[in-house]
């Protein structure tokens, strides 16, 4: 022990200096990865089908209005921004940055590109015209909840059954009965697969259960809107939801 004292004398300043350094170092890199954790993300991602009303969704959301006339997307609506319905409210808001995600089959992939930043996926589906297109919804809400970052980061998703407001729209009860039963029969269809064939899907449900969406290990949510009309009340819940002002 006298040996080793002996040594840390003759070292002298330059000892000190460097133990001074390596601990400032240590604990600089301590409180940036605190930080880091602490981090929380601020995008919303719109998802769906063509035409189901992410758009109109996305003005709302902003702007109070539907913006009559938008288009199919071809690329992705993306802005940083206070929700429409509390720009009067006081005080510090935190922004939301929303991405209305294009729903056309082979724009899907600009999807993966924001997934990673996203605190909260909003997954809008046409109530009115659902049964014609409940099969390809379904996949596309397969394929966003097998996705190993949205299961790894337990992304919250949130299914919007749009346009209930027109009277022959469906219920939100059958339309989440139905794309649980699409989901079952893809997840029995797709298991089938080697794994080698899926690089970046996990298992979905439990086996040897029908599919729930209360099975899935990120919350998945179910409610009604109607974008046009401007009742997206529970949407904006949501998104504060995963968003804190």
């Amino acid at each position: 022990m006298e040996e080793i004292l002996q040594q840390i004398r003759e070292l002298g300043l330059e000892f000190y200096v460097t133990v001074g350094v390596l601990l400032v170092t240590f604990l600089l890199f301590i409180f940036a990865t605190g930080l880091l954790r602490r981090r929380k993300a601020n995008t919303i991602l719109l998802a769906g089908l063509s035409g189901a009303g992410k758009t109109v969704l996305f003005y709302q959301l902003r702007d109070g209005s539907t913006h009559q006339g938008t288009v199919t997307s071809m690329e992705p609506n993306e802005d940083c921004f206070l929700l429409y319905s509390e720009s009067s409210k006081k005080g510090n808001i935190k922004p939301v940055h929303v991405v209305d995600v294009p729903g056309h089959s082979r724009l899907r992939t600009k999807l993966d590109e924001f997934l990673s930043q996203a605190a909260g996926i909003v997954f809008v589906v046409d109530a009115l015209d659902f049964l014609p297109n409940s099969r390809a919804t379904a996949e596309y809400l397969y394929d966003i909840l097998t996705r190993a970052v949205v299961v790894k980061k337990k992304i919250p998703l949130l299914i919007v059954c749009n346009k209930v407001d027109k009277v022959t729209a469906h219920s939100m009860d059958f339309i989440r009965k139905q794309l649980e039963k699409e989901i079952d029969k893809l997840r029995a269809s797709r298991n089938s697969i080697s794994a080698a064939d899926i690089s970046d899907e996990v298992t979905l449900g439990v086996q040897g259960q029908p599919f729930t969406f209360t099975q899935c290990i990120n919350k998945v949510t179910v409610t009604e809107a109607s974008a046009i009309s401007g009742k997206i009340s529970e949407v904006e819940h949501f998104i504060r939801e995963q968003v804190k002002p």
